[in-house]
């Protein structure tokens, strides 16, 4: 699906895929792309949660058919006030549910405006750029691990197979007050932006995912190699991803 909204001189293409992976019986991952609108979301369940797909499933669906306002700074400030309320709602049902009970959620939100793309995130869902064969991450991961890797006290090759690896800092849904980071960066003709929850990274290093995405072909077919290639190796928790490339508008005068 490709449209261009009239104040973008890009127009963007999109897929989408999800798999519960070969460990998990249920997939709390959940996406939605809707490049008519430059908005790509991946929302992952908190595993070990009380229904985790309850609350991806719910910031997906909030944002599906949602009117986006024409101006940038009111566009980001209805996402950020949509994740809000779903982490006031979903504080509110976990309460009601009683006990210790969490429900919560990763996400990372893409928005697409002009020349600009936005990126929203919570949690350990990621935000990849990839531009003239080279993968930038732009999310930093809310863990514990990322927290020691900044403060100097564990190397980033170590941080994978830490014990705290999975300890999210930040989620939807996770604490009363819900703080998401932004980045934006400008746009080139070309560029191939992927969203993934940590199922992706958990089985394939950034380098393997770059190249995958180096290897041409659609993006349909990119993203069906690295899902297939995380599968593979086992797919120890649920796959989710993203892809979406910007191309230069062909006028239509």
């Amino acid at each position: 699906m490709q449209t261009t909204p009239k104040h973008n001189r890009l127009s963007w293409s999109s897929t989408a895929l999800s798999h519960v992976g070969r460990v998990r019986k249920l997939n709390e991952d959940a996406c939605l792309e809707r490049p008519e609108a430059g908005l790509w979301i991946v929302a992952d369940g908190m595993g070990g949660h009380s229904s985790g797909d309850l609350a991806s499933h719910m910031i997906v669906d909030a944002f599906r058919e949602i009117s986006l306002p024409e101006k940038l700074a009111e566009r980001v400030e209805l996402i950020e006030d949509g994740l809000l309320e779903i982490n006031r709602n979903l504080r509110e049902e976990a309460l009601r549910r009683g006990g210790n009970t969490t429900i919560g959620s990763t996400v990372v939100v893409l928005m697409a405006y002009a020349q600009q793309i936005i990126a929203l995130w919570a949690g350990d869902s990621r935000a990849y750029c990839f531009r003239n064969g080279r993968l930038t991450r732009i999310t930093q991961d809310h863990t514990q691990v990322e927290e020691l890797v900044e403060e100097g006290v564990l190397l980033r090759e170590d941080a994978e197979s830490h014990p705290a690896a999975n300890v999210i800092t930040r989620a939807v849904g996770a604490m009363d007050e819900l703080y998401l980071d932004i980045d934006n960066q400008a746009v080139e003709a070309g560029d191939v932006y992927l969203l993934c929850s940590d199922g992706l990274n958990k089985e394939l290093q950034e380098l393997e995912i770059e190249h995958y995405l180096a290897t041409g072909g659609s993006i349909q077919e990119m993203g069906r190699s690295l899902v297939d290639e995380a599968v593979r190796r086992g797919a120890r928790d649920n796959i989710t991803l993203v892809i979406a490339r910007a191309e230069e508008r062909i006028a239509q005068d």
